[in-house]
């Protein structure tokens, strides 16, 4: 009996075939908060009540911390916030084009809130916050010690984020609608109607 030569071949699909996405085609939504990282001594947990692996909202007694963190020690920021975090690593994924991935929160017009906004241009995200001057940037403290991290998170302005001074300003809803998928962080439930508003015609 004769054998086939060759088994047929499924074709493979080329690697370079793929999507072309657009600028603005993710929106995010969500608390901002500049990450400041650093490894602390036993000391420094000790002095503000802190855990050697925890996570906490700060309280009055850590006012002091996140400013005595960056003197005292080598710090390193990056852009955080679930949310934020979450776009970020889309926008590292998709790599081109650049500004893939929006996000719209809320920040403090101060060092720290010009090094997240720093900080969010680095990683290609088009950050477009609504600053104020009531609160300071929303901050997490992230306290390293061995294998070891405590976070304390002041989100402070990322809570006054206000709809009618940001979300329903033209050029900002224009990017909203230009957007084909949606990440809306759960604490801005007040938002929600506007969020699935936009989203309806699109999922």
């Amino acid at each position: 009996m004769k054998m086939a030569a060759e088994e047929p071949q499924a074709k493979k699909q080329k690697l370079e075939e793929h999507v072309r996405l657009s600028e603005n085609v993710l929106f995010g939504m969500g608390n901002p908060l500049l990450d400041i990282c650093a490894v602390v001594d036993k000391d420094f947990l000790d002095k503000y009540g802190l855990k050697p692996n925890d996570q906490i909202l700060a309280e009055a007694k850590h006012k002091e911390l996140f400013e005595e963190l960056v003197k005292k020690f080598k710090v390193e920021y990056h852009a955080g916030g679930s949310t934020q975090n979450s776009v970020k690593v889309a926008q590292w994924m998709i790599q081109f084009p650049h500004k893939a991935a929006t996000f719209f929160g809320c920040i403090g017009t101060d060092k720290f809130g010009e090094i997240l906004k720093k900080k969010a241009e680095e990683a290609h995200v088009d950050a477009h916050y609504y600053e104020q001057s009531e609160e300071p940037t929303g901050t997490c403290a992230a306290c390293i010690t061995s294998d070891n991290r405590s976070l304390i998170a002041n989100l402070a302005a990322a809570n006054c984020y206000k709809k009618e001074k940001h979300l329903d300003v033209e050029k900002n809803w224009k990017l909203v609608e230009r957007a084909k998928v949606y990440y809306i962080a759960v604490s801005l439930v007040i938002l929600a109607k506007y969020s699935l508003a936009c989203t309806s015609t699109k999922i």
